[in-house]
């Protein structure tokens, strides 16, 4: 996540989703936005459904107006101004900048364990999403989300909802790899995907997460259709026995 990225379309998805699973506040969230320095692009830039109200508004209003609100100067266009604004409602966050270096990372990831302690479902926003082959530690490694942190904060009984940025791929493959990535390291796991046109987001729920989480995962796939989030369950593969 980028300071930068605040009130654009992408941002509406993304908080629509998290406040529709959110369950009206009886799901407890944290949000690490393993936040990284703007870089002066273009990227953050689609506002232009800001000047359509009538088009994109009803979708969820009070976010909304309060996007609208966060783009209209660009000293506004800070994560404080999302946090301070009650979008997602009891919302804890974690906001320290997420560094490349492996041990400043470890104590990053430590920090945010300790933070989201009590928290039911945990928001994972990284630049780009999961790792691909660039190793932990690496330049550029702030951009992604490791495979080994799902498993440890999915092993401490949370469940994990994960950005992912669509690459140029086949996007059925590249979703079914995935989710297959994982399922492997997420037993039991109920596992959604919500897509949008630039990117789509994982919900992986923990057998003993509040059932109100899956209720509202499922009652999502049906709210809004292709153009805005569409939602689908993939399975949910019981915990394996000995």
């Amino acid at each position: 996540m980028k300071h930068q990225y605040v009130g654009d379309i992408n941002d509406y998805r993304k908080y629509a989703l998290i406040r529709a699973l959110s369950a009206g506040g009886a799901i407890r969230i944290g949000v690490c936005w393993m936040l990284t320095p703007d870089d002066g692009g273009v990227d953050g830039g689609k506002l232009a459904y800001l000047q359509q109200p009538a088009r994109h508004r009803h979708l969820d209003p009070e976010l909304f107006d309060i996007l609208d609100h966060a783009a209209s100067t660009p000293e506004r266009r800070r994560l404080a101004t999302i946090e301070d604004s009650g979008a997602i409602s009891g919302a804890l966050y974690h906001n320290d900048q997420l560094p490349d270096d492996l041990a400043e990372r470890r104590v990053f990831m430590s920090r945010c364990a300790d933070a989201f302690r009590e928290v039911d479902l945990i928001f994972f926003d990284p630049d780009n999403g999961l790792e691909v082959s660039l190793p932990k530690g690496r330049k550029n490694s702030s951009k992604y989300l490791y495979l080994d942190e799902v498993a440890a904060f999915y092993g401490a009984w949370k469940s994990l909802l994960i950005y992912q940025h669509f690459p140029r791929v086949e996007r059925t493959v590249f979703l079914a790899r995935c989710a297959e990535r994982l399922r492997a390291i997420a037993p039991g796991a109920g596992l959604w995907a919500f897509t949008t046109a630039h990117v789509f987001f994982f919900l992986l729920a923990h057998p003993k997460s509040d059932p109100r989480l899956a209720s509202a995962a499922n009652a999502i796939c049906g709210r809004w259709g292709p153009d805005f989030i569409a939602g689908q369950f993939l399975d949910a593969r019981p915990l394996a026995h000995n």
